[in-house]
């Protein structure tokens, strides 16, 4: 069992905790795990990534060294607002800070 979950369903990154662990396990098994999806051809790139699911500080910065090269733009889900921010952009469609659904 791994200690965090990813999966990719269209422009959309699920994500969540997996099996108990601590941040030094957790940050080797989503890397490990993108490096599976990025070998496997699921993580081709594109205009804009949204990202949906609870995460830890150090899984964030794993997360977005290693797609904000892959994407235009990530967005991350905000449960309080109920949509997602840009909080990553080399795409000039999405400024940094933009509220989408």
């Amino acid at each position: 069992m791994t200690s965090y979950n990813i999966e990719l369903k269209e422009n959309l990154l699920e994500i969540n905790f997996g099996g108990p662990a601590s941040n030094d396990r957790i940050v080797i098994d989503a890397a490990a795990r993108l490096e599976e999806m990025a070998k496997a051809g699921i993580l081709r790139g594109g205009q804009l990534l949204k990202i949906n699911g609870p995460t830890s500080i150090p899984v964030a910065f794993v997360l977005a060294h290693r797609l904000c090269h892959l994407y235009g733009a990530i967005a991350c889900f905000d449960p309080k607002l109920g949509k997602y921010v840009i909080c990553v952009t080399h795409n000039p469609t999405y400024n940094l800070g933009d509220l989408i659904d």
